[in-house]
């Protein structure tokens, strides 16, 4: 799994990347409704102070059947937000108000 979400968790909806802008798979992978995880991670983040790549991570930590999420790290500071994730430990509380929005997908990529 990668906890970034190909890079939508770590930055307000309608920003854009070199990634979103050339990755035309990933374009088929979110919907509009997905906007309120994105807004979930931002405000637990601005919250904590920390990071919502920091956030990410930490909530894929917090997953007991998830042991070797895959960061994708192409810069230094995304090292710097995985280890720094490490010690963010979400309340329960944190948690819910992550998945509350969280509405499932069907499989991409695969036939």
């Amino acid at each position: 799994m990668e906890p970034a979400g190909r890079g939508r968790l770590t930055r307000p909806w309608d920003a854009t990347s070199a990634r979103s802008e050339t990755d035309e798979f990933g374009k088929t992978l979110y919907r509009d409704e997905d906007r309120t995880i994105v807004e979930a991670v931002a405000g637990v983040a601005a919250d904590r102070g920390v990071s919502p790549a920091q956030v990410a991570l930490a909530w894929m930590l917090s997953k007991p059947g998830i042991s070797a999420p895959i960061i994708g790290a192409t810069k230094m500071a995304h090292l710097d937000d995985a280890i720094a994730a490490v010690d963010v430990q979400l309340t329960s509380d944190e948690i819910d108000r992550l998945e509350a929005p969280y509405a499932p997908h069907a499989i991409a990529g695969h036939r």
